[in-house]
This record gives structure tokens, C-alpha cells and sequence, in this order.
């Protein structure tokens, strides 16, 4: 006994000083997955490898705990560390084996620990003992609880499961409060062998498990005879749950991923505990999600039947099996469902899904399904079902208000931004019909033709440069050399016609391709190139010659979207954002770059922040609220027959991705400090704008947005050559919504679609529900705006009782002369009726 206590103090003196220091466990960094949330608290997607939601130990139910004591440890609150009992147990089984096969040695929790933190599954003396002295060393200056609470978030429980918290989630897809005893009891079996004898892998020896830690808790009276019967007879259902999302975002998700990336690492990303709040709002980008699908959906019908996807060997019709495999391998695309013909008549058709139910067809369901001849051609409307659907086609179904359609994967794609034109809060964004099926996010990387969505900015440099909107401009044939196209050029409007002297306000309603370019002449292609970038499109994407005026620059539908917002918020360029907040492992908010906001009552300041400003206004304040709104500090997370458009010309390029989110110090920071947004235009400029884009919705282009029913929208239509890109991109004071269609080859869409027909109904669809609830809101005339009745023909001011006279809006030190009653302009340019 006395050698005993010998050489145990002789190895405490060794092994103990060269130990690890047990102050690391106490704030052990445990690998925790990536998560991300929208702006109002739902879960989008979870990122990295284990799979882990870390517990404090009263967060544990009390059962669960008593479920891992039977199973591993009954002793735990009562020994020092280490089990002598099993210890010696183990030595003698050594000794016996001559070491040459693994022993059980009664390994406590505590040892489990030190084994897991800091040592290897080795199997050797050595190992064993610098295990048994750091299990002591542990005991000294944990307690049993924060041991505990360790061991149960750090135990790998199978199926890339790290402890209790994801263990229930992946199982069983509950919280840890929600398990049965028998569920706890399942998961406490799970520490000895996770990755061959789990609930999934191999649910015969998982419930031989199961039931022996429900032996063990009945023995330790950790539950009655009752609990334990009805345990004992509780069926196990556990299949392996994926992460319960409650938003489909994919697109905004891989934004925020990636910027957590270029500021973390991709390894500090993905393990650390990190949750990214988005600016998304689920109920916007759930609408924007659907109204995208329902456009392309709507142009491909229009389009005609291209056939079935698949025709399937015909022998496999009698094979269920066989048939719901292929199924399987055809993956939902968008909201479109894999099915196969079983059989078809003239009257109906029966098709097998992929969840092996069958479903009925009518020729209603599938009248729309004329061939395809080309873009622009279709076939005769079908008189039978089977004269479009034989048995073994592989088709797509899209629910309906009166159950499945026929469908097909739509040729052209989409992309739709929204975002908040004050802050550049991104609400909304999808970049294309299916993010499983191409990860090319249209929105933020796919550089194309704006066409006539981007004269407004043309228009706004006219007005800087002394037009108004009743300034006549000759709507006439022009042919000149343009560097950009390398050849002549002659401009043409969408109808192929020409309206002589035309006002800018009747121009921008109708699209008029001319007078734009008459404009770009006018002021210069350098200063208007000079202007249009402070909106903030990039120089070098603009080309160097007047076709720059039909909106032949490569630009993103997210570059639009904060060029519009300009227009929407007064005159402010906003930088649009995807994150509004980053949270650590601990629950503390990271810093992020501050976000300039658009402050319209803040007098002339021009990107200024608080500390610059010596004496804060109220509207001041006011702004560094709308901030905080906008950035959640505190958040309740549970960690666990169209009118027709105009053309333009030039090519389109492939863009790069925004750049990710700058790098900030890791350190917490107080209330957030606003930095207000530069002005790029005066807010007389954007009201005036926007004045003329609010008739391209009453009167022009745009009139499908009437069917809002709101008088607080404006917005302009585009369509590029030969109909390959077609846009809506229109606003009110709180939402600026930017869609495009195309074809990523860059092709036609066909020659009667245009930014009308194609975009401008998704628009629609989804400000119908981004709106929903939303009061209208004047834009109120600025100061310096005043209104005057003019001649319609002429563009020069009359009395308001003139015939025919209409009421326009101008700069106040830009009012047209009068017309004196001869039709001539006036000498004398004071008008004693006009009412301002």
C-alpha cells in the first residue's frame, strides 16, 4: 500500500505539471455551425459541418441529464473524477490481456471530458493515466455542473450530431424540452458507439440501447414503473432532420455566407457560433419568390409545349419502384414537381409523383400546351389530352387553385430586387427561378442592358442642364458615327415612327428613343457620362457614345435598384446592404460598417456623421432612430395586350459578385453613430423625375402597375434589341423594386415580349403584397417647384383659362416664357394670373 501511494505521488509530480490548463474549458470554443436568420427572426439555413446548438446546463431537462448518469455514470456527483472500482478493474484486465485488446475501465464523465478536450482515443498506458490526473485536475476547479454541461454539448452522439441540443434536433427534429423519455433514453445510449449503433444507422441495436438506460433509470429511480412501461412500449421514429428552416432565401443566404467568410475565414465562419441577421423580410421575399415563379411561368405558356423532359423505357411503367427512383433523380426545380404518364386518353391522363401518389389531368390542365414553333409561332390548341401527353413521359405539375397543371421548366429567367431607398436595406432579393439549379445569383452578378429603364437618369442630367418637362425636343431622324457601336447609327423608336416636337414629360411616358438621344448630344456624352455615375453605376461600364441614352451600359438589376432608390428617397445615393447585424457565440453584436442614410430633413449635409455635427437637430435624431430600427441591437433568437416598349443597343457582360462585407474590429460598440448619404441630385431634380416616371404609370408604358389602385408609384419600363432584356423598375417613398427578365444565352425572348409585358407583372404581383397595409404617401413639392399652365404644343406658358391649357411642374427660376396671343413667345415673361 505504501509503494502504491509511492509511485502515485511520484506520477502525480510528473504527469501533473505537464498537463494542459483546465482555465481553457471554461471558455472552450465549441464548434457551432453558421446560422442565418431574416430581419424578422427566421431561420434561413444553418452552415458547417458538425451540427451543434450549445446548452447551459439548467436549459437541459432534468430527465435527460439523469438519462446520460445511467447510461455512463451513475457516480458522477459523488467521486472525484475517477471510478477506483473500474479504474483497478481495467488495470488487472490489462494485465491479464498482456494489453493486446482494449479493456472496459469504467471511464467516468469527468475522464470522458479531459479525453474529448484534450487528449486522443489512443489506447495506451500513458494515455490512460495523463487522462485519470487531468480528470482530477478538472474536478479541482470545475464544478459537477459545469463538467456536465460540457460533456452533453460536446459529446459526438452521430450523424454529425455534437451534443444534446442537436442530438434531439437531428433525430427527431425537437428541441430537447420536447423529447419523450424514451427519446432521452435513446440519445443517452448514443455516446458509446454514435456512428455505427444510432436510431438511423442501425435501429435494432439502437433500441436493444434504448432500453437498457431505461433499465438502468428504473434501477437508479430516476423514473417509476410507469414512466418506464410506457417507455419501454413507445415506438422509435427518429430519421435524420435537416435544420428547420422557416424561410427560403437561398440567394440572400449565400450573400451573407460569403461575407462572413471574407471577414472570419471559412473555418472561424462555419465553427464558431456566429448567426447573421439579414435585411430580409420573409413575408416580402416569400412573395418575390412567387411572383417570380408565376412570370416565368406566364411567359413560358406563352410559349407553347416543348415536349416532355424524359420519355422513360416503357418496360418501367410496371415497376413502381423503379418509376419513383427516376422521380427521385428529377429534382424539384422551383415549384415544379416531377411526375410520369401512366396513361393517357383523349379525355384525362394519370400521372405517379415523386411521393408516389397519382394525380389526374383534364384537357383543361393542359390546353395551354400548343406547340412550340419558335418564339414567335405555336401550334394548333390540342383537342385531347394524349395529343400532348403519352405514357413514360417524365413532365413537371405546378399546384393550381384547382390542383396540379401541366408545367415545364421555363426557358427564360429572372431576378428581382427590393429594397428600402433610405438605408439600402435589402427586404427582398431572388436571382433566378431555382438556386439548387444554378447558384448565379441574376441580381447581384449578371451584367445586361437597362434599355429605356435607364433614361430617367438621362432625363435628370436634361433637367440639371436647363430642360424642364415641357421643353420641346424634335422627335426626328439622326444618323451619326458612334465610337461605341464602331459603326453609323441611326436610332430608331419601338414603333419604327416619328412625333416631331415632342415635351420630355409626353417623351418619357411613351418611351421615345430619340429625344434621349437628342439630350445625350446636347449635354455632352462626357458630362452626361460624368453624371450618371454619381448615381453610383460603375464609369466603366458605360459606353463612350450616345447609345449610352437607350440604356446600352452593363448594369445589374441591384445597380438599378440603388440608382432608382436616388430618385425615391430625394436625391441621396444609399449603398444597398444585405446584413443587418452579427452576433457571436456569446450573444454579442458585432460592428459593421456604418450604412449612410438618406436624412432628408438634414439640411445640405453631405456624408456627414454625427461627430461632425456640433448640434444634432431633432430630424438628426430622428434618422439615428430610423437606424436602430433598421438594425436590431436586441434580438429574441432561438439558437436552436401591352402598351409597347422601346429598344436599345449594345452588348451585355458578365459581372463579379459585390464585393464582401470590409473587415472591422472585433470589439462591441455602443448606439450606432448615423453617417448621412451624399446628395447627387437636388431633391427639385428627383421630385421632377419622378413627377414624369408617375405618368409612365397613368398614361404610358407602365399602365399595368394601375391595377394597385395607388397614386403614390412611380416606375419606368425597358426592353433592349431584339427583346433580349427586358425590365420594370418603379417605387414609392418606402419600397424601390427592380425585376428583369431574359434568357441567360442572351437570345430573344420573342418579338411582342417587352418590359410591359414580361417584368412589369412580377412587379405587380409582389408590391401587391409588399404594400399590403402600407398607407399611400405624397411626395410633397420641394421648395423652389412651382406649377404653371402651359400651351401643350408649344411648351411655353399661357393664362390657366387658355383652351387647351395644362398645368406643369418646373424649377422656379426655369419657367418657360409666355406664348402672347399670336402663338409667338412673349417679350414680356411676367404672367399677373399664373397661380404658383
Amino acid at each position: 500500500m505504501v509503494l502504491a501511494v509511492i509511485g502515485f505521488t511520484i506520477l502525480w509530480l510528473i504527469i501533473v505539471p505537464s498537463l494542459p490548463s483546465v482555465d481553457t474549458l471554461k471558455d472552450v470554443e465549441l464548434q457551432v455551425p453558421l446560422r442565418i436568420y431574416s430581419a424578422d427572426d427566421k431561420l434561413i439555413t444553418t452552415v458547417g459541418e458538425q451540427r451543434r446548438i450549445p446548452l447551459k446546463v439548467d436549459e437541459i431537462p432534468l430527465t435527460l441529464k439523469q438519462a446520460f448518469l445511467a447510461a455512463e455514470d451513475d457516480n458522477f456527483y459523488n467521486h472525484p473524477g475517477i471510478d477506483w472500482r473500474g479504474t483497478l478493474r481495467g488495470v488487472f484486465g490489462y494485465v491479464r490481456y498482456l494489453g493486446q485488446r482494449r479493456v472496459p475501465g469504467g471511464s467516468t464523465i469527468t475522464q470522458q471530458v479531459a479525453r474529448r478536450f484534450y487528449l486522443s482515443n489512443e489506447f495506451s498506458v500513458t494515455r490512460k493515466v495523463r487522462e485519470i490526473f487531468l480528470a482530477m485536475k478538472i474536478e479541482r476547479e470545475l464544478t459537477k455542473d459545469e463538467i456536465l454541461e460540457l460533456y452533453l454539448n460536446k459529446e459526438f452522439l452521430g450523424h454529425r450530431a455534437y451534443g444534446v441540443g442537436a442530438a434531439a434536433q437531428i433525430y427527431y427534429g425537437k428541441t430537447v424540452d420536447e423529447l419523450t423519455i424514451a427519446q432521452m433514453a435513446m440519445i443517452a445510449g448514443l455516446p458509446q458507439r454514435p456512428s455505427v449503433v444510432n436510431p438511423v444507422t442501425n435501429p435494432g441495436f439502437a433500441l436493444d440501447r434504448r432500453n437498457y438506460v431505461l433499465d438502468r433509470m428504473l434501477e437508479e429511480g430516476f423514473i417509476d414503473r410507469g414512466e418506464y412501461e410506457t417507455a419501454m412500449a413507445e415506438a422509435d421514429r427518429a430519421r435524420v432532420h435537416g435544420p428547420q428552416a422557416e424561410l427560403d432565401a437561398p440567394w440572400i443566404a449565400e450573400i451573407a455566407r460569403q461575407q462572413a467568410v471574407d471577414r472570419f475565414g471559412a473555418n472561424a465562419a462555419y465553427t464558431r457560433g456566429y448567426t447573421i441577421v439579414t435585411t430580409a423580410d420573409s413575408r416580402l421575399q416569400q412573395a418575390a419568390d412567387l411572383a417570380v415563379r408565376e412570370g416565368l411561368d406566364d411567359y413560358d405558356r406563352r410559349h407553347g409545349w416543348r415536349g416532355p423532359e424524359r420519355e422513360l423505357d416503357p418496360a418501367l411503367l410496371d415497376d413502381r419502384q423503379a418509376l419513383l427512383e427516376e422521380l427521385a433523380n428529377a429534382r424539384v426545380v422551383g415549384d415544379l414537381e416531377p411526375a410520369v404518364v401512366l396513361e393517357s386518353g383523349p379525355e384525362s391522363a394519370t400521372l405517379l409523383t415523386d411521393d408516389g401518389d397519382e394525380v389526374q389531368l383534364a384537357l383543361d390542365d393542359v390546353e395551354w400546351a400548343r406547340d412550340h414553333l419558335g418564339r414567335n409561332a405555336l401550334g394548333a390548341r390540342p383537342e385531347s389530352v394524349d395529343a400532348v401527353l403519352d405514357p413514360g413521359d417524365l413532365v413537371r405539375l405546378r399546384a393550381g387553385d384547382e390542383g396540379p397543371r401541366l408545367a415545364q421548366i421555363p426557358e427564360a429567367q429572372a431576378a428581382l430586387v427590393s429594397l428600402k431607398p433610405d438605408t439600402g436595406a435589402v427586404v427582398a432579393l431572388v436571382g433566378g427561378l431555382d438556386f439548387g439549379a444554378s447558384q448565379f445569383n441574376r441580381a447581384t452578378q449578371s451584367r445586361r442592358q437597362p434599355g429605356s429603364a435607364f433614361k430617367p437618369f438621362i432625363y435628370a442630367a436634361a433637367i440639371d442642364n436647363g430642360y424642364t418637362p415641357a421643353s420641346l425636343v424634335n422627335d426626328a431622324p439622326i444618323v451619326f458615327d458612334d465610337p461605341s457601336q464602331e459603326r453609323t447609327w441611326k436610332p430608331m423608336n419601338f414603333s419604327e415612327k416619328f412625333f416631331g416636337p415632342t415635351r420630355l414629360r409626353e417623351a418619357m411616358i411613351h418611351s421615345r428613343n430619340l429625344i434621349s438621344v437628342r439630350l445625350v448630344m446636347d449635354i455632352g456624352v462626357q458630362p452626361t457620362i460624368d453624371y450618371v455615375t454619381e448615381f453610383g453605376f460603375q464609369r466603366s461600364q458605360m459606353p463612350n457614345g450616345p447609345s449610352m441614352a437607350l440604356g446600352s451600359a452593363s448594369i445589374t438589376p441591384l445597380d438599378l435598384a440603388a440608382a432608382y432608390a436616388v430618385f425615391a428617397n430625394g436625391g441621396f445615393a444609399i449603398d444597398p446592404f444585405f446584413i443587418h447585424a452579427i452576433i457571436d457565440d456569446q450573444g454579442r453584436e458585432l460592428p459593421l460598417l456604418p450604412r449612410p442614410l438618406a436624412c432628408r430633413e438634414c439640411g445640405d449635409r453631405d456624408n456627414l456623421s454625427a461627430p461632425d455635427a456640433r448640434s444634432p437637430t431633432q430630424a438628426q435624431a430622428q434618422a439615428t432612430a430610423s437606424v436602430e430600427r433598421e438594425a436590431p441591437r436586441e434580438l429574441d433568437l432561438n439558437l436552436d395586350a401591352p402598351a409597347s416598349d422601346d429598344d436599345s443597343s449594345g452588348r451585355d457582360e458578365d459581372g463579379q459578385a459585390p464585393s464582401g462585407e470590409a473587415d472591422a474590429p472585433e470589439t462591441l460598440h455602443g448606439p450606432p453613430v448615423p453617417v448621412y448619404a451624399s446628395r447627387v441630385i437636388e431633391p427639385q431634380t428627383a421630385w421632377l423625375i419622378r413627377s414624369m416616371m408617375s405618368d409612365v404609370i397613368t398614361y404610358g408604358t407602365g399602365r399595368r402597375a394601375l391595377a394597385l389602385g395607388r397614386d403614390d408609384l412611380a416606375g419606368k419600363t425597358g426592353t433592349t434589341n431584339d427583346q433580349r432584356d427586358t425590365w420594370f423598375s418603379g417605387f414609392n417613398s418606402s419600397l424601390v423594386t427592380t425585376v428583369w427578365v431574359g434568357l441567360d444565352s442572351n437570345e430573344s425572348l420573342g418579338d411582342y415580349e417587352q418590359g410591359g409585358r414580361t417584368a412589369l407583372p412580377i412587379w405587380v404581383d409582389y408590391m401587391q403584397v409588399a404594400l399590403e397595409g402600407v398607407p399611400e404617401q405624397a411626395y410633397p413639392v420641394p421648395v423652389g417647384i412651382v406649377e404653371a399652365s402651359i400651351d401643350p404644343d408649344s411648351g411655353l406658358r399661357v393664362r390657366p383659362d387658355a383652351p387647351g391649357a395644362v398645368r406643369e411642374w418646373f424649377p422656379a427660376g426655369n419657367l418657360p416664357p409666355l406664348k402672347n396671343p399670336e402663338g409667338e413667345q412673349s417679350e414680356d415673361d411676367t404672367d399677373p394670373y399664373e397661380i404658383f
